[in-house]
């Protein structure tokens, strides 16, 4: 995303092919009068290679769109899964799984017959209701991240490759973990509990 954005912003601004919206009415610079911001890539694609902005721009738009709705429908599932983490085989989740895949159907085929404004607005909307969202999560996870950050120094003081248990941190129920840590980590563990008599 960063690459992609950061290279569309380049594109644009170095062809001039954007207008500045003065809050008050008018513009405050109008290199392209007349059009819509969605379209700002498009011209700055064809002031390269005249003729090919559309078919480029509609192209790197699917590819992108595609793996983006495919990640938040990845995202959506996780989440569902979390919220119904103990009754995962239950008729709710089967029912909120299908309902928010359908949702994503939905808004999906919604945003074709849309303006491309009206998409755009919905869609920074949507990214900055996310960015909060992950702003207060990240917030809440502040003493668990320090308490792991401090874990991890420890080990390495200890002279081990560090590698993460939960309870050396107070955490609990976190039994995939230790099925991660016990096949992938195996080696790692064994050096630190020779090191650290108080892991089981």
């Amino acid at each position: 995303t960063l690459l992609v954005c950061t290279a569309t912003a380049i594109m644009i601004l170095s062809t001039n092919t954007f207008n500045v919206a003065n809050p008050a009415g008018g513009f405050i610079s109008e290199f392209v009068p007349g059009m819509e911001k969605g379209n700002f890539t498009q011209a700055a694609v064809d002031s390269f290679i005249p003729g090919i902005g559309g078919g480029f721009v509609a192209i790197a738009l699917g590819f992108f769109t595609f793996t983006t709705v495919l990640a938040y429908a990845f995202y959506t599932d996780s989440n569902v899964g979390y919220l119904f983490r103990h009754n995962s085989n239950g008729s709710g989740y089967k029912m909120a799984i299908t309902a928010s895949r359908i949702g994503i159907v939905v808004m999906v085929f919604i945003s074709t017959i849309m303006s491309a404004d009206v998409v755009w607005n919905f869609g920074s909307a949507g990214v900055g209701a996310m960015a909060w969202f992950n702003v207060i999560v990240i917030i809440l996870l502040t003493k668990p991240g320090i308490a792991t950050l401090r874990d991890y120094e420890a080990q390495k003081k200890l002279g081990v490759d560090p590698v993460f248990v939960p309870e050396r941190i107070g955490i609990k129920g976190a039994e995939l973990w230790h099925k991660i840590v016990a096949r992938t980590y195996a080696n790692e563990l064994a050096a630190l509990k020779a090191k650290d008599k108080t892991i089981k």
